[in-house]
């Protein structure tokens, strides 16, 4: 597996190896030792599969209050995505900032977000496969939304706002300054 720091701590691209022959390829997508032995110790307890019909589907921004915040381990089944996950863990150095990884089935990468992290992506191409594992299951009664176009944060998701698919639910959110944030930054 080649493994990439990205420049917020803790947030990784993780690029399965690939074993090519005539039929097609073969990739070992998760492997818990391979993961601990990069640092990750995540329990994924749940995988979530989702498709976007269309460019420019946003689902997002989204996060879990502890006591069930999940960190996620995020892939492209099919298609292409911009990946984005923006760090709200209070004290952090790099608090409100985001990084972002365009995830496709052709590049094989994955990103790995930690708990304490908003996540979101918007699809570049339509029929977009979305496949993640979490490591607490989810519970509606927990979840936050971050408005993805929240001036603080100045996200770049390369997609004119307007041109955007987003659902009601997602349009309709606060900015991460009105949330109660209980994520602290463990140094």
């Amino acid at each position: 597996m080649e493994v990439t720091q990205t420049e917020i701590p803790g947030v990784l691209i993780i690029k399965p190896k690939r074993y090519f022959d005539d039929r097609g390829f073969f990739s070992e997508s998760w492997n818990k030792k391979t993961l601990e032995d990069i640092g990750i110790f995540e329990l994924f307890v749940q995988d979530n599969h989702s498709l976007s019909e269309s460019v420019g589907t946003l689902r997002g921004l989204h996060f879990q209050y502890p006591p069930v915040a999940q960190a996620k381990l995020v892939r492209c089944g099919r298609g292409s995505l911009l990946d984005v996950a923006v760090d709200i863990r209070l004290g952090s150095p790099t608090f409100g900032h985001w990084v972002s990884e365009v995830l496709s089935f052709e590049n094989g990468k994955q990103l790995f977000i930690p708990e304490g992290f908003l996540h979101g992506f918007v699809t570049t191409c339509a029929q977009t496969e979305i496949i993640y594992k979490c490591s607490n299951f989810y519970n509606p009664a927990a979840e936050g939304i971050v408005a993805f176009n929240d001036p603080d944060l100045n996200i770049d998701w390369k997609t004119p706002h307007k041109s955007l698919h987003v659902s009601l639910k997602d349009r309709v959110s606060v900015y991460l300054r009105d949330i109660k944030n209980p994520f602290k930054y463990e140094g």
